[in-house]
């Protein structure tokens, strides 16, 4: 028969880094659009499986000079990519054993309230019946691993591991296998309340508000959180001395993410480090130096490696988003 040890041996086989399981009844009182059990009533177990984000997709940022690495292979390659094949491997494994196993990507779209705004989606979709939630129901990943007994909830709202602090990534999985769960965190703590995050973050946090939840009888307190902030900060809107990219929002480099993580993912990691209290330990620190910075609106001479290089040698091109481009920019050199 089936078992936790099995479950978790085979996760990190398949490629998991961190595997937890929580027992259905700790979601006791979630809203029910956030209720896992409406999507599996016979659930008896839920499967968090967490994956590492390398401390080095944040490399080119820190230089100031490789933008794409993290929302890449950071955040869109482990959601939309390898993450689901250990799903899928996972779901191989517990279904040969004769249980059912509903995968659960970080992939989101369907949901009736909205993953980044948490905002009801009017006119989106209707209940198949009155006693059901509104297709689809959105399961918050942070909550399940706090379930599962991966660690906390940082005041940012990014959930810290004391293996990898808030530099992680989740799926999901429902099962009605009868697994052991994990007993919640009570390792060392993680978030000891600096704030660093509020303080490097380009405004989506809010230092003086706080929200309050209840989750498996433990009190949970973090920042309160504008989202559209957060979106304008992913592309260098808010505050253009953290990008360097001409280019005004909406506009999304990549994946989005110019200021990847400044304050909820970067700072936060410095400082624990800086602290010691993560498992995984680096030879070198992750800030190696002064952090850049850009005067907003400033006008800067182009380098004299472009002009040697491309602009003597007719080698430029226009981008085609002149609103955002002003006089004197190098990018409104014409050929």
């Amino acid at each position: 028969m089936i078992n936790s040890e099995m479950v978790k041996k085979a996760a990190k086989q398949f490629g998991a880094d961190l595997v937890g399981i929580a027992s259905m009844d700790r979601f006791e009182g979630a809203p029910k659009q956030n209720d896992p059990r409406y999507i599996f009533p016979d659930a008896k177990s839920m499967i968090v499986l967490g994956y590492r984000i390398p401390r080095g997709t944040f490399r080119g940022v820190e230089e100031g000079t490789y933008f794409t690495s993290y929302p890449s292979m950071g955040y869109a390659g482990i959601n939309w990519v390898y993450g689901p094949m250990v799903l899928w491997n996972l779901s191989r494994f517990i279904e040969d054993e004769g249980y059912e196993a509903v995968p659960i990507a970080n992939i989101h779209g369907a949901e009736a309230v909205s993953a980044s705004s948490g905002n009801f989606k009017m006119n989106w979709s209707i209940p198949v019946s009155p006693d059901k939630p509104y297709p689809d129901v959105l399961v918050h990943f942070r909550i399940a691993a706090f379930c599962a007994g991966l660690g906390e909830i940082g005041y940012s709202r990014i959930f810290l591991t004391p293996e990898f602090g808030p530099l992680q990534r989740f799926t999901i999985m429902l099962t009605d296998a009868p697994l052991e769960p994990d007993p919640l965190y009570n390792g060392p703590k993680l978030c000891d309340g600096c704030k660093s995050c509020v303080r490097n973050c380009p405004g989506a946090l809010n230092g003086n508000k706080s929200v309050k939840l209840t989750i498996a009888g433990r009190t949970v307190e973090f920042a309160d959180f504008d989202y559209q902030k957060c979106l304008k900060g992913m592309s260098g809107g808010v505050n253009n001395g953290s990008s360097p990219f001409i280019v005004k929002f909406p506009r999304f480099y990549g994946y989005g993410s110019e200021e990847a993580g400044k304050g909820c993912l970067r700072a936060c990691l410095k400082h624990l480090e800086s602290k010691g209290v993560l498992t995984r330990k680096f030879h070198g620190k992750f800030q190696r130096g002064k952090m850049w910075s850009i005067t907003p609106g400033e006008e800067k001479p182009i380098s004299e490696h472009i002009m040697n290089d491309y602009i003597n040698k007719g080698k430029v091109e226009e981008v085609k988003n002149p609103e955002s481009v002003k006089i004197g920019d190098p990018w409104s050199v014409k050929k």
